[in-house]
């Protein structure tokens, strides 16, 4: 009876395979039948077809991103500072007779870029700044671990090098200063809140900027920073800005932030900048810095009308320093300086720029605009010491123009007074006249002119009293543009006003 079940249950077997096989022939949409209910997952196909160029562009930022990734170090930092007690924390240990001058281990990261086989690495100075000795630590892009040295730090450029102990690496390919153009396609390579390898990509949104009002390491910032929208946030400082052939084009430096974080704008030490400073703090430790030795603004268009310029052009000298470049090589205050070695200067940062990339030593000449003319001067460039300071007022004016009372400008909304000669030993000037008061939301106000400040000079003309001033400013007729030079403490300043 088993066996006789099993051969029948073979014959059924065999039977319905035989009829699933004919169908199938015969019926060549046998199996979609059954297949017509079950759901499609994802499209058969892209529903774009990318063009050619776009592919292109698309596989020149994948090249240059995996070309430079390995030349972008991740840098940890220790570094120590005094704590912050509280109020009751200090009287519990005056109570008891101690003070203890607490120090506080801060760690921090950044980034860095690497610029020779055998281990040099070009970072921002604030990354390392005050780093404990022994207590920097460099990862490859391999994952290994390398403690570094401080070679040399520039506050004034936030550039510093260190070293490690490794051969070779990967350095980076400096690319031609003069090539970054504005619209260029750039990418960011850093580690911001300690994401290895991070790439972001944007274009060169402005160059030469500067007066981003940045916290200061120095007394003197040099400021010339491309700016980008290729993301930039903490973490990507001492990073490496790169164009699309894999070459340098500057060090990411900054953001422009409200809140900490990245909110559309960054800023990197232009590559001309880094190459320049790099050297000397690998060859001495330090930068031997040439300086032109003058205070200086931007000029707008009432700025240019009272200097007699026909378009906004050049930098105005607010002030000289004593012992300078500039004061040896017969630059003076009110001086607008158009060039330097023939290249054009539009900015503070132009300006900086050029001599930046000086020697001490080196010759460049500057040309001027003075007294409505054009003059060229030589100058010799000198280091960069202590010794040089602001020159004070030099004035040889005479003092004894008639009046010397309170006079209101009413127009331009400020009002002056005269000074006695105990005011003006004070104020350590040899003339001029004293600022009272300065109107709210008038012209005075609005370019800047507040109260107790010493008007010297107007119009080019040394003031010694309230009376010479108010012979100077009536003269002028409405549009007219007025420069006054005016001394804040121990600083010059240059204010122009245009006449309602």
């Amino acid at each position: 009876m088993k066996r006789f079940l099993e051969k029948r249950s073979s014959k059924i077997i065999g039977f319905v395979l035989f009829c699933t096989v004919s169908l199938a022939v015969f019926i060549p949409d046998f199996f979609s039948v059954f297949a017509q209910n079950a759901p499609q997952i994802g499209a058969e196909k892209a529903p774009v077809v990318v063009p050619d160029v776009v592919q292109q562009f698309n596989n020149s930022i994948i090249n240059a991103s995996q070309s430079v990734v390995p030349s972008v170090v991740f840098i940890s930092v220790e570094s120590e500072r005094k704590s912050e007690q509280s109020e009751l924390f200090r009287q519990f240990h005056d109570f008891f007779g101690q003070m203890p001058e607490g120090m506080q281990k801060v760690r921090g990261a950044g980034s860095g870029v690497i610029i020779s086989g055998d281990g040099f690495i070009v970072t921002n100075n604030h990354v390392v700044d005050g780093a404990i000795e022994g207590k920097i630590k460099v990862i490859l892009n391999d994952k290994s671990e390398h403690k570094a040295t401080i070679i040399g730090q520039d506050p004034s450029t936030d550039l510093a090098v260190i070293k490690i102990e490794a051969e070779n690496l990967k350095p980076v390919h400096f690319a031609d200063a003069n090539s970054i153009k504005v619209g260029d396609f750039v990418i960011a390579v850093g580690n911001p809140l300690g994401l290895h390898s991070t790439v972001t990509q944007g274009i060169v949104s402005a160059i030469g900027r500067g007066q981003l009002g940045l916290p200061r390491q120095s007394n003197y910032t040099i400021e010339n920073y491309i700016q980008t929208d290729a993301a930039i946030n903490p973490g990507n400082s001492g990073g490496g800005l790169f164009d699309l052939s894999g070459s340098l084009v500057g060090i990411n430096s900054a953001i422009a932030t409200e809140n900490g974080g990245f909110m559309g704008y960054g800023f990197a030490i232009p590559v001309d900048i880094v190459e320049a400073i790099i050297d000397d703090l690998i060859e001495d430790g330090k930068v031997n810095r040439p300086i032109l030795g003058v205070m200086i603004t931007n000029i707008d268009e009432i700025t240019a009308r009272s200097l007699g310029l026909d378009k906004v052009q050049g930098v105005l000298v607010s002030d000289v320093m004593e012992n300078s470049s500039a004061e040896k090589g017969g630059i003076k205050s009110q001086d607008v300086i158009l060039s330097i070695n023939e290249m054009t200067v539009n900015s503070v940062s132009e300006l900086q720029n050029s001599i930046v990339l000086k020697k001490v030593g080196d010759k460049v000449q500057v040309k001027l605009w003075r007294n409505k003319k054009e003059i060229t001067k030589t100058i010799t460039l000198q280091e960069r010491t202590d010794d040089v300071t602001v020159k004070t007022s030099d004035d040889d004016s005479d003092n004894s123009h008639s009046s010397n009372e309170t006079v209101t400008f009413k127009d331009l909304g400020f009002s002056v007074t005269g000074l006695s000669q105990s005011d003006k030993d004070a104020l350590k000037v040899k003339s001029g006249v004293m600022i009272k008061s300065v109107d709210r939301d008038s012209p005075a106000a609005a370019r800047g002119i507040q109260p107790n400040g010493v008007i010297t000079s107007a119009d080019m003309q040394d003031i010694a009293t309230t009376g010479q001033l108010k012979k100077i400013i009536n003269s002028k007729k409405s549009g007219d543009a007025i420069m006054f030079k005016i001394k804040y403490a121990n600083n010059h300043i240059l204010v122009a006003v245009e006449i309602p």
